[in-house]
């Protein structure tokens, strides 16, 4: 059933992306970046390049086939059922669920940072809310598209609006911290130093749900003309807000105060604001991630629902409520957002799941090479602009990404972690593949093991 237009569509991209990385990652990159604003500022734009890029692609990928369930989909089609299984598994286990508990997880950091000295609300009570939001969010997604919608629309519009609004305070209220935004001796070579890589796997976390509309494209109105619309245009809109907002932090918030910190837009707004502005702008921001997760809570189930139609073992996720709604999905993908909140920290979370992200989405970004060989004859309603310039940046920043994730110290290890969740993902292809295929394998994915 395609209900949904281009606002909701383009919502759940900006409600995908604007969340826990721009509210949070600026800290770390302050820590690695002491002394300069430019070198930083470069690290969000060339992580919208690398988003654009992948925008791109998908653009391409979801107007020739309009189908939910994201990479899935799209790497079932382009290349093997094989390939879309693992990055099915990828995103029906952490690819949604980690980062819904990240923005939970962020949630709960923002509201005892705007609470304070609040010891009488009891040891957790950041996490108890961040699972409250989750449930509600799950709530209101198990009922209908047409609420979902709504309630997506009228959550991102007013997160797309703090932004701004942060944005512009920040520089009418604020003074000059000394940030220096002219490039100095040594920024190029930090510009291609591994510490910018490590740091460039925050940034493409941030920018991470440009690729949101694929996963609900079966419910999408006009798929092949509004999917690459919303993809794209989300996208830019993203990066004007994203340079914006942290220029006007750090503009506006000394290094020392925003250093290491992963509430770093509460700290921010403390500096150009003063306590009682910042707690405001706290409370917006815990407002804001609202749409984080819900974007979440309403894309990634979409693809447990797929590999339930192809699956017979996984029939179950594949059941909808009378509205279409696969609302066993939405509460199995809840559930491990919910394991993962209370047992995981934030740090761990983002590094873990960015790796098998990044090496998910640039699989189907290769997608479009492999279709174009392929299946020359396929129609495109969209093709790829820059193409093959796009989608080799967005390859060649996800690889650069990977080496540098495998080779750190510090990423070393949820690298690793990444690698055996995939190989657990092949392991459980070939046994659920001989238990059978369901009704919805040849007609939704129109490809077998030999093709």
């Amino acid at each position: 059933m395609r209900t949904v237009g281009l606002a909701a569509a383009a919502a759940i991209v900006v409600g995908n992306v604007i969340g826990t990385g721009v509210y949070t990652s600026l800290g770390f990159q302050v820590a690695a970046f002491p002394s300069s604003g430019f070198v930083i500022l470069l690290l969000w734009l060339v992580g919208a390049v690398i988003a654009l890029s992948g925008a791109l692609s998908y653009a391409e990928l979801c107007a020739a086939q309009p189908q939910s369930g994201g990479e899935y989909h799209l790497l079932s089609k382009a290349i093997h059922p094989a390939a879309g299984f693992l990055s099915g598994w990828i995103s029906a286990t952490v690819g949604f669920a980690a980062p819904v508990a990240g923005a939970a997880l962020a949630l709960g950091a923002y509201a005892e940072g705007i609470a304070g000295d609040a010891s009488w609300l009891g040891a957790g009570a950041g996490t108890w809310l961040g699972a409250a939001t989750i449930v509600l969010c799950a709530a209101v997604h198990c009922t209908t598209t047409r609420a979902a919608s709504r309630f997506q629309t009228v959550f991102t519009a007013g997160k797309a609006l703090l932004v701004a609004a942060l944005a512009a305070a920040a520089f009418v209220f604020g003074s000059d911290s000394g940030t220096a935004f002219k490039p100095l001796p040594g920024d190029l070579e930090l510009a291609f130093s591994p510490a910018f890589a490590v740091s460039l796997i925050w940034v493409t976390y941030a920018y991470t749900g440009w690729n949101a509309a694929a996963y609900i494209a079966g419910e999408i109105r006009d798929p092949a003309r509004l999917v690459p619309r919303a993809l794209i245009g989300g996208t830019l809109a993203i990066t004007a807000l994203y340079l914006a907002l942290h220029a006007g932090m750090l503009y506006a918030a000394p290094a020392e105060v925003l250093r290491g910190k992963p509430e770093v837009a509460l700290e921010a707004a403390k500096a150009f604001l003063g306590e009682r502005g910042g707690a405001i702008a706290g409370g917006l921001i815990c407002f804001g991630l609202i749409s984080t997760i819900s974007a979440m809570i309403w894309a990634g189930p979409r693809v447990s629902m797929a590999m339930g139609e192809d699956y017979r073992a996984l029939r179950f996720l594949a059941r909808k409520n009378q509205a279409g709604v696969p609302v066993l999905a939405v509460l199995f993908q809840s559930a491990l957002a919910l394991i993962l909140l209370f047992t995981g920290t934030f740090k761990t979370i983002i590094e873990y799941t960015q790796i098998t992200l990044t090496l998910s989405s640039a699989l189907a970004v290769a997608g479009v090479f492999v279709q174009r060989w392929r299946q020359p004859d396929l129609p495109r309603p969209y093709r790829c602009w820059g193409y093959p310039v796009t989608p080799l940046v967005f390859l060649a920043a996800s690889a650069w990404i990977l080496w540098n994730s495998f080779s750190g110290e510090g990423t070393r290890l949820q690298s690793l972690y990444g690698l055996a969740t995939i190989a657990a993902g092949l392991l459980l292809y070939f046994p659920l593949k001989a238990l059978g295929q369901g009704k919805g394998a040849s007609a939704s994915r129109g490809g077998s093991d030999s093709d």
